[in-house]
């Protein structure tokens, strides 16, 4: 019976470690999401200045992902600290824009993957720019051409919110 009662402890423990590293792992990715969107309402508002000041947020956000052993995140790690570092390096926003359409692609295929996102968040697509960017609201503001196009754009997919 102490066996037993000895196992079913290791068990509970194990399940809240466990419990715990996926909520802390979530609660880091969605401080990514938060810096990406503040980025993205940047670009949508034609604000290099503010794009540029975001990224650097958004750098020393994906710089705190503490995840070593996920095979996503070490995946996609570089290449969206290379996007976010080149965006926050810069107030030319055409240049910011071209880092932002493989910042979102690369944030897409790591949220798809790791099912990691605290609310529901929209895959959106531009035609005219033939890229796609993610999105807190399902309305479109595009942030590839800002107010000129503000609402060039269709919804594509919808990532649920993790439970």
């Amino acid at each position: 019976m102490k066996i037993i009662r000895s196992i079913f402890v290791v068990l509970l423990l194990t399940i809240v470690t466990i419990n715990v590293k996926a909520q802390a792992t979530n609660a880091a990715i969605n401080n990514v999401v938060t810096a990406y969107l503040d980025v993205k309402n940047a670009l949508a508002a034609d604000n290099g200045a503010n794009a540029e000041a975001k990224a650097k947020v958004l750098t020393t956000q994906i710089a705190a992902v503490q995840i070593k052993d996920q095979a996503t995140w070490k995946k996609y790690v570089d290449k969206l600290s290379f996007d976010a570092r080149h965006i926050s390096e810069t107030k030319a926003i055409d240049h910011q824009r071209e880092h932002f359409a493989s910042l979102s692609k690369n944030l897409y295929a790591v949220l798809k993957e790791m099912n990691a996102n605290a609310k529901t968040l929209y895959l959106q697509y531009c035609p005219m720019k033939k890229s796609s960017w993610l999105s807190d609201a399902q309305a479109i503001e595009n942030p590839y051409y800002g107010k000129e196009m503000l609402d060039c754009g269709s919804v594509k997919e919808t990532l649920k919110a993790a439970k």
